[in-house]
């Protein structure tokens, strides 16, 4: 807020400046006109985003992880009413070419396997898998998979602060709203704004800053829907390549997975 601050008492001082040269008329539009341009500029406190650039750098440095996570997500009925569904999301990741993603809640179950080669996503339900051609890191591959066939894996926003595609140009606002305890570990919270998406974040203090908690609430909505993630991490795991390579379980159907 320092910046902004300042930024403000200095098109003060210049309009007090510009009052005895101006016309009354000439002066009140400028006036006006400066006070609308301060109402439309972003409001994003510095510390808020050196916070997740911090996070960012010390979440590449983790070559191989495990990541839990509890979720809760909102659904709003056709009469308007909010109901909740419980689920987890598991990551395990090896960089720079593997990981396998399982997701699950009260109504669906995906796994998402990617070993350098190949991108497979498979619904263990339903008994169908679509397996594609990868490029040879996560990053592009992130890329990808959203701009052609329109998924997008869970939290991976988590893992681009710090990146050329971090979308920091996007956010509306962002603020330090101050410390928190998650699970007895000192963290800092934080708010953004960024469209019809509000967000907070949760970071661990010290040496170790992870994202422990994230909660987005979508504002297009009425209702307010949210989804909460709480994080548990292991950043000593290890795995075996046979880990992300997907075998097909023998009654698994192939199909085929839609292009833009």
């Amino acid at each position: 807020m320092w910046q902004s601050d300042n930024l403000l008492r200095l098109c003060a001082a210049g309009a007090l400046a510009l009052t005895a040269l101006l016309p009354q008329d000439t002066f009140a539009a400028a006036t006006q006109k400066s006070s609308l341009a301060a109402k439309a500029a972003p409001k994003i406190e510095p510390e808020s985003l050196q916070a997740l650039e911090k996070m960012g750098a010390y979440l590449r440095t983790l070559t191989s992880f495990e990541l839990k996570s509890d979720t809760t997500t909102d659904a709003v009925l056709d009469n308007g009413q909010k109901v909740k569904f419980a689920g987890t999301v598991d990551y395990k990741v090896r960089r720079p070419n593997g990981f396998l993603i399982a997701t699950s809640d009260d109504r669906r179950v995906r796994q998402f396997y990617y070993d350098g080669k190949k991108f497979t996503i498979y619904s263990p339900r339903m008994g169908f898998y679509a397996t594609v051609p990868a490029p040879p890191t996560i990053r592009e591959l992130l890329k990808v998979v959203y701009e052609k066939y329109d998924v997008q894996l869970p939290l991976e926003d988590l893992f681009r602060w710090g990146l050329q595609n971090d979308r920091r140009e996007d956010l509306d606002s962002g603020v330090v709203v101050g410390p928190a305890k998650i699970d007895g570990q000192d963290t800092d919270q934080y708010a953004f704004r960024e469209g019809d998406i509000d967000w907070q974040i949760w970071i661990a203090r010290g040496n170790k800053p992870l994202p422990l908690r994230a909660v987005l609430t979508t504002t297009s909505d009425a209702a307010m829907p949210e989804y909460t993630a709480s994080l548990h991490w292991n950043t000593n795991a290890t795995f075996s390549d046979d880990t992300f390579s997907f075998k097909p379980p023998a009654k698994a159907k192939p199909i085929t997975i839609a292009s833009e």
